[in-house]
């Protein structure tokens, strides 16, 4: 069968795409350094601007079941990616150059890895969603190891490939399991396969689909598929791992989010105590290890990690809640993390590059970076969901009201003990930015990385000064 392609629909992958293939071509033929961190700018703002003519569209479509489709779901998503990935590229520009990455080679595999995050938001069958996790993982390695005479990126790089060939192999034969009892690949046909499945045919189905879970598991870094994070974290170059918490984990919840509620709806009490468990054991392990934490990156690691339990907590509904509401909840926490994390990482980026990776570096940070030290400081109130990180509070009381609903008071009960433990690290953190310090010393920020920051500072401002901005957003994005 031959099936028509509506460019339109793909626009902001393939622009993506291609913009990766150009920026290595032109690395390729001595294009000067210093212009492919721009180039690379203005393919993502090209591919954000066509987001707009694509959406509502579909394509590789078979009767009524289509592969891509760009749906509102797959607009929001879209957008945290994109917006997040102009970050990343900012930061990025002054760590190439410290750390002496080839940057040709650095922004193909960041665009590459990108086009895979965008297809995720985008896939609607198991072969488009399998492809297009390997398409967000496989640079990733390279990114992380480019520091090619650094022992703990590469290191860092060898626990990221293992755990990711793990869960690839765990994710397909998961796909296999539930391709053999619906005959289906198309999610909405799958959703019909498992909604007519023979009694003697379920407990095949509920292991395909646990095992899929857990593929995606590793993907978002939630407990006991977690332990690659905080190594890689801090192995990696800081815009990588930036990218990794927010583009990465935002793709990979977009792909979760689509295969349960999409496709898996109809076994929904099964995969939802699975989940529900799943949810509050990774924020309780996510808080109660950053506690720990003396290393600023490692704290943001295990804070990501936390950030996952809360995200999975609307889908440990099953089916005590509509899909409707699974989606708006988890899609809304989402976009409201990107903002918090991006901003919190764009600030220990441009502070270490003095070298500063401790928490304790930053005491007196007010002193030396006054602008700085208010920005952290609001993004980690925003973490914390404490006013005025109103933005924050209002996650936590989107995934609050969607676990009550699913009928998982007891998890609701667990998210409110853990949102207590984060108050003490995140407001720590924050209060020693305001301490005072003997020597504090003056931290310049270039323009690229004041460029990041603020913009993720506003970005933080406008959604906690009206955050229905997003809950709306996510509300609309949801069919």
């Amino acid at each position: 069968m031959i099936q028509s392609i509506d460019y339109l629909a793909i626009l902001p992958t393939l622009i993506v795409a291609v913009g990766s293939a150009v920026v290595l071509m032109a690395d390729a033929f001595d294009l000067p350094q210093r212009l492919t961190g721009p180039v690379t700018i203005l393919v993502l703002v090209a591919a954000s601007v066509a987001l707009v003519p694509g959406h509502g569209r579909t394509t590789f479509c078979t009767g009524k079941s289509c592969s891509y489709v760009a749906d509102d779901f797959t607009t929001l998503f879209q957008a945290i990616v994109l917006l997040a990935a102009i970050v990343v590229v900012l930061l990025s520009h002054a760590e190439t150059r410290r750390s002496a990455l080839p940057p040709g080679e650095y922004h193909f595999l960041l665009l590459a890895a990108l086009t895979g995050a965008l297809l995720l938001a985008a896939g609607r069958d198991l072969i488009t969603l399998m492809v297009a996790l390997e398409t967000l993982s496989l640079p990733v390695f390279a990114l992380v190891a480019l520091r090619r005479h650094d022992g703990v990126a590469s290191e860092a790089a060898l626990k990221l490939f293992l755990v990711s060939v793990v869960s690839s192999a765990v994710t397909l034969f998961g796909i296999s399991l539930v391709y053999g009892v619906t005959g289906a690949m198309y999610l909405d046909r799958v959703a019909t396969g498992l909604a007519h499945l023979p009694p003697d045919l379920k407990p095949v189905a509920a292991a395909g689909i646990v095992l899929v879970i857990a593929g995606f598991g590793f993907k978002v870094a939630a407990v006991p598929f977690h332990f690659w994070a905080p190594d890689v974290y801090q192995g990696a170059p800081l815009p990588v791992a930036a990218f990794l918490s927010v583009v990465s984990k935002a793709g990979g919840f977009a792909g979760l989010t689509l295969v349960l509620t999409v496709g898996f709806w109809p076994l929904g009490g099964t995969w939802g105590p699975v989940l529900g468990v799943l949810s509050a054991v990774t924020m309780t392990l996510g808080n109660l290890l950053a506690l720990r934490q003396r290393d600023a990156v490692r704290l943001l690691a295990w804070s990501s990690v936390a950030q996952s339990g809360y995200m999975l907590a609307p889908l440990a509904g099953g089916s005590h809640v509509r899909p409707h509401e699974w989606m708006t909840a988890t899609a809304a926490y989402v976009a409201i993390y990107a903002i918090m994390n991006i901003g919190a990482f764009a600030v220990v980026t441009v502070v270490a590059r003095r070298g500063r990776r401790e928490i304790a570096d930053y005491h007196g940070l007010a002193r030396g970076n006054p602008g700085l030290a208010v920005a952290m400081a609001f993004f980690l109130v925003c973490l914390a969901g404490l006013p005025p990180g109103v933005m924050g509070l209002f996650a936590k009381i989107v995934v609050f009201r969607a676990a009550i609903g699913g009928a998982a008071t007891w998890l609701a009960v667990i998210m409110a003990v853990n949102t207590v433990i984060g108050l003490y690290y995140y407001l720590g953190w924050a209060a020693r930015l305001f301490s005072p310090a003997e020597r504090p010393g003056t931290i310049r920020v270039g323009r690229a990385g004041g460029i990041a920051v603020a913009l993720s500072l506003a970005g933080a401002v406008v959604v906690s000064v009206a955050p229905e901005l997003v809950l709306h957003a996510a509300a609309l994005a949801v069919p």
